[in-house]
């Protein structure tokens, strides 16, 4: 029997009063200068709460926490299907980012959302994060 295990990535989702956390990429590495919510790969047998804590940890040096599964997309990647898992996290206690990774970070709202050169995968993941914009 064929068993097709797709690469999976994560989103972590921080909203605070209509407006969420992105960041641009910095020069190196494909897609630089478009923005992204942070997240990545999740590594062999990590789970996507432990792989956002780390990347926001590798990208920001800040402690993030997953709270709820928000939903999935796919994207193609180099040939091959990903999914992307995007999860609603807190940061707890407040901690400024700093850029390790990124050029920019930045809060917007949902219309800012619409006007900046966001990442295809990441724009697949606006149904479920422009509802919690709203509230």
């Amino acid at each position: 029997m064929f068993c097709f295990n797709m690469q999976r990535s994560v989103a972590g989702i921080l909203v605070h009063q209509g407006k969420v956390f992105i960041a641009k990429r910095g020069s190196a590495g494909s897609f630089s200068g478009f923005w992204e919510f942070p997240g990545g790969k999740v590594e062999e047998g990590e789970s996507d709460e432990a792989a956002i804590a780390r990347e926001y940890l590798e990208e920001f040096g800040i402690d993030v926490r997953a709270q709820k599964l928000l939903g999935e997309s796919s994207f193609p990647h180099r040939g091959e299907e990903r999914v992307l898992a995007a999860w609603l996290i807190d940061l707890a206690p407040f901690t400024k980012p700093r850029l390790l990774e990124h050029e920019e970070v930045a809060w917007i709202d949902a219309s800012g959302l619409a006007s900046i050169a966001l990442v295809d995968s990441d724009r697949k993941l606006l149904p479920l994060i422009l509802p919690l914009l709203a509230e």
